[in-house]
């Protein structure tokens, strides 16, 4: 199956193409992709309407947080992609996903792909691929020095949900290099764009 995809910062503009894609349940169980940017426990206590009005403020504040790719015109895609210091619980000291060293967080140039999003009917298809190539496009554009992302080693099926995080087997062809691993099945990987 060839399908051709093209990829977009999702901006202000781009609201109504990202709230189509990720429909009235806002992807995964109403996340609206708000899981790094806020704790756990604030999180959790808010509605889907609110973690949906959050990102929806969040894309309107700028600068874009993610890409979004279309097929034929219409929105079919989403990745979660920019600095670390965007998405702070990718960064908490307990997860996996923490930074190699001090400072990094914080850093500009090191970036974070925390998510990627698929409409169901196109997953199984090999599409990760090309999102994982549109955000590495997309992080050397806004000078990333490195690309870091936490994906998991196997899932029971590529059209697993699971598989918002990307398969460690996407990463590994991309070029990123596993830099930690602090949870078995869950690498900390790492593009290096520098060079």
């Amino acid at each position: 199956m060839d399908i051709a995809l093209e990829f977009q910062p999702v901006t202000a503009e781009r609201w109504q193409d990202f709230e189509q894609l990720f429909g009235r349940q806002g992807a995964f169980c109403g996340c609206w992709c708000v899981a790094l940017r806020l704790p756990h426990a604030i999180r959790t206590r808010m509605s889907a309407d609110e973690r949906k009005g959050f990102i929806k403020d969040r894309i309107a504040a700028g600068p874009p947080p993610g890409i979004l790719g279309y097929c034929e015109g219409a929105p079919t895609a989403w990745v979660q992609v920019g600095p670390r210091y965007d998405v702070p619980q990718f960064n908490s000291p307990r997860t996996v996903s923490r930074p190699l060293a001090d400072g990094e967080a914080e850093d500009a140039s090191v970036w974070a792909l925390s998510c990627l999003f698929l409409l169901p009917r196109l997953r199984g298809h090999g599409l990760s691929h090309r999102l994982l190539g549109a955000a590495i496009d997309y992080a050397r554009a806004g000078r990333a020095r490195f690309l870091d992302a936490c994906p998991i080693d196997h899932a029971k099926q590529s059209k697993s949900a699971t598989l918002c995080i990307g398969s460690t087997v996407i990463f590994d062809l991309a070029g990123f290099e596993t830099v930690a691993r602090r949870k078995d099945g869950r690498p900390l990987m790492r593009l290096d764009l520098s060079q």
